[in-house]
């Protein structure tokens, strides 16, 4: 029988609204949409309007089997939007709607004990910019195992964030993913000095994280585990667009880590998968049987 790790996702839901037009997106949701798709039970912490969008949201999310139990409804705040323009590349560009039901995350006893079963919960920054969805995900995190992963995927969006806010989030968390930018963004408010390599070294060391997972895009990605290095070349492929294919990298990626596989056969499964979602329209396109299948095995 095969074993079921479970997977919490906190913060975003919102509609991504694409040229071709609105897709469910939000990156705690893409993330838990895809940990659902390779095998784990995933919950999402979030917040939606009591809006039709809010109610299309919630199907969706349904439809995915993902565990809703954690999700509100805001009487007054519409559920999130986002303006998505894509570069010639395929590379999203953001304009986030402000003052939303996310923005007001909430969470209750019952709630957080169903939490603090998880193997691993992931959350980012963009969550965080209300101080009461930042208390809500500290709270979250504080509830977990202190064995289980707790993975921070940055996800600066500016001018959504804070230092306060990103120093806070390196300290609850073992694991940290982010991408080129972002660590340029890091290395200068902590001061770093060197090459790329140094500066995830550095914050695995300041921060207590046993891994550190930076994508590369196009070129791939470098991972720091314990101590340990390796690198996994990205893949040639026709980019429709690149919405949620680092959600579906930090998905398997994590479950990779969940089922004790060796670091280099999980970069490389994970690229394959976000590789794959990149010549998809959307973030969370249903995967080929053959990119699910090592995850689904007993």
């Amino acid at each position: 029988m095969m074993m079921k790790f479970r997977i919490v996702s906190v913060g975003e839901v919102l509609w991504d609204l694409l040229p071709e037009g609105p897709q469910l997106g939000g990156a705690p949701a893409n993330f838990a949409g895809h940990a659902r798709a390779l095998g784990g039970d995933a919950m999402l912490v979030s917040r939606v309007g009591r809006d039709p969008l809010g109610g299309e949201a919630l199907r969706l999310l349904e439809e995915r089997g993902l565990d809703l139990s954690a999700m509100t409804l805001d009487p007054c705040r519409p559920t999130g939007t986002v303006a998505v323009a894509l570069s010639p590349e395929g590379q999203p560009q953001f304009n986030i709607q402000e003052a939303v039901a996310w923005d007001e995350l909430t969470v209750d006893p019952g709630q957080l004990s169903r939490i603090a079963q998880a193997d691993a919960l992931c959350f980012g920054t963009l969550a965080q910019r209300s101080p009461a969805s930042r208390e809500v995900v500290r709270r979250c995190v504080e509830a977990v195992s202190p064995d289980a992963l707790r993975i921070c995927d940055i996800n600066l969006r500016a001018p959504f964030y804070t230092a306060e806010a990103i120093e806070e989030s390196l300290r609850m968390a073992n694991v940290l993913k982010l991408n080129e930018t972002e660590l340029l963004e890091l290395a200068e408010q902590f001061r770093l000095t060197g090459s790329a390599e140094e500066h995830l070294a550095a914050l695995a060391k300041r921060f207590g994280l046993h891994t550190v997972v930076l994508t590369l895009g196009a070129q791939g990605s470098r991972v720091f585990r314990e101590g340990h290095w390796t690198f996994e070349p990205g893949r040639r492929v026709e980019v429709r667009d690149a919405v949620g294919a680092g959600d579906a990298f930090t998905a398997a990626f994590v479950l990779g880590i969940l089922r004790g596989w060796p670091v280099q056969d999980i970069q490389r499964r994970a690229t394959d998968i976000a590789a794959f979602v990149c010549t998809q329209s959307g973030a969370t396109p249903d995967l080929p049987v053959t990119l699910k299948q090592p995850f689904l095995s007993t």
